[in-house]
């Protein structure tokens, strides 16, 4: 099973539709920021924090650029 395959089944299984090509993209371009600027367990909390927060990713990670052209204070 492709990773494509799994996410799309389990996006089922939670009654809600799969991400978009773009959207995925941008989750793991959020996802990589997150553990190379702190530990990798920060990428799935981060990605699930844009979840509960309800924004896209592509908000998300502008939200990121600002608070890292900010020097990363306190959002």
């Amino acid at each position: 099973m492709t990773a494509k395959e799994w996410i799309a089944g389990f996006a089922t299984l939670l009654g809600v539709p799969p991400p978009t090509e773009e959207e995925t993209t941008d989750l793991l371009r959020l996802a990589a920021e997150a553990a190379h600027a702190s530990e990798r367990t920060a990428a799935p909390v981060a990605c699930w924090l844009v979840a509960r927060a309800g924004l896209a990713p592509a908000a998300a990670l502008e939200l990121l650029a600002r608070w890292q052209q900010e020097g990363r204070q306190r959002p």
